[in-house]
């Protein structure tokens, strides 16, 4: 008989606000946003444009402050944190997708992927670089710098670049919005696959509903508040 083991928090978000001035006064981008997140899980962000999906995720990723409320990543409060500890933080637990790739143009496929390994003082940075090519099925493009790869290409490598430092939270923003109809659906399987292999937690901004829908949770955003929070598949979410 199989035992089910209680998942620990990935991220806890309580009574999350954030304002900023304007001309015409204060605006509120978010407002008492509750969440939680297991580690492991994925959750997929939904909502118009405005609705303040992106500032959200600066926030629970330690790249924004709050004006109130509290994000708690893997157990550490970022209330408490300066700058310098949130960068080490966001070094060490979290990774990074976005919709416009973010690769190094000087830099091939292979050097792309072992840069934030070299960084963290991995030993063995080209090996692990070179598994996860092999994984995101690019090890016959490892001399290829960014502009000598396709769209689809590019967003491979910035998975696999995403993955090598085994984050415990992964944030992609519109991680599909730039890739037609089949390289976005292989982006989306390759993110679930390492997601489920890893066990690292993925937090997804989409527009997309069809990458949405195979997250676990859809948490619908508007006007700065959570209004809906819905399992999307029970078998996932088990």
């Amino acid at each position: 008989m199989s035992v089910n083991k209680e998942k620990n928090s990935a991220i806890k978000v309580v009574d999350l606000e954030k304002s900023v001035k304007t001309q015409e006064g204060m605006l509120n981008i978010l407002k008492g946003i509750d969440l939680e997140v297991k580690q492991g899980d994925s959750i997929a962000i939904v909502g118009p444009s405005g609705a303040g999906k992106s500032s959200l995720l600066g926030l629970l990723a330690a790249l924004d402050t709050p004006t109130s409320g509290e994000v708690i990543l893997d157990g550490v409060a970022l209330s408490n944190l300066n700058e310098e500890q949130k960068a080490a933080l966001r070094k060490d637990k979290v990774s990074f997708i976005f919709q416009s790739f973010m690769l190094v143009d000087t830099l091939t496929a292979l050097e792309n992927v072992m840069l934030p390994a070299e960084l963290a003082g991995v030993k063995n940075a080209k090996q692990k670089a070179l598994d996860m090519l092999d994984k995101v099925g690019l090890s016959h493009r490892l001399t290829h710098l960014p502009k000598q790869l396709s769209g689809g290409e590019q967003q491979r490598v910035a998975i696999a670049r995403a993955f090598i430092s085994e984050p415990k939270v992964l944030f992609a923003d519109e991680p599909t919005g730039n890739l037609d109809g089949e390289n976005g659906a292989k982006v989306e399987r390759m993110l679930f696959d390492l997601n489920e292999q890893s066990d690292t937690t993925l937090v997804v901004v989409t527009h997309d509903l069809e990458l949405a829908s195979k997250c676990q949770r859809q948490v619908q955003m508007e006007n700065g508040q959570l209004t809906e929070i819905t399992e999307v598949d029970e078998k996932r979410a088990s």
